[in-house]
């Protein structure tokens, strides 16, 4: 990828993988730095997050490990995490056929260097090559138009809107738009 892909220089330094276990403790400080940092833009809060233990987040790796989550997928310079997405899996009958990316994050230092949408589309690499996925669901704070604009560039269009989708710790609220992508497209 180059410039005119949306993808920086500073980009191209960066390497994708999924997470492993031995990554959960670089996993948890990201995520505990990021939930601290933009409060308005996650569902979980940063003070329940900060008490978990690293090894909790093990649920996120793959579906083995217990949980929904077909994987995490890590952005790392040198040893140093600084992006990830997590996708989870329906495992129900009649919903298997839908995905949802969560927690999406980049660390500020390296937003805006096209490492969101090079983990991004990977991700969406991957979960092209799952034979019964076909929709892939997220939900973003309303008014995040980077987010949105780099949502919209893949392909997700929006398909709801939830007013006071999260009650910030001040008492405020903040909407979530709700989008889709269509896998098979």
């Amino acid at each position: 990828m180059d410039e005119a892909a949306g993808e920086s220089p500073a980009a191209t330094g960066v390497q994708l993988r999924l997470l492993t276990e031995h990554d959960l403790p670089a996993y948890k400080a990201l995520r505990d730095t990021m939930l601290a940092r933009h409060e308005h833009a996650f569902t979980s809060d940063a003070d329940t997050e900060r008490a978990r233990e690293a090894a909790s987040y093990r649920v996120r790796l793959h579906p083995q490990a217990g949980g929904k989550s077909l994987f995490t997928l890590g952005a790392w310079i040198d040893d140093t995490l600084v992006g990830v997405l997590t996708c989870e899996h329906e495992n129900r009958q009649k919903v298997r056929h839908l995905a949802h990316l969560i927690g999406m994050m980049v660390d500020d230092g390296h937003q805006g260097h096209g490492i969101g949408g090079r983990l991004l589309r990977q991700a969406l690499a991957l979960l092209r090559r799952e034979p019964l996925l076909e929709t892939l669901t997220l939900s973003v704070t309303a008014g995040n138009e980077a987010a949105i604009a780099l949502y919209r560039r893949v392909g997700f269009t929006r398909y709801g809107h939830l007013p006071r989708a999260i009650r910030l710790a001040d008492g405020r609220y903040c909407a979530k738009d709700l989008m889709s992508l269509d896998l098979r497209a």
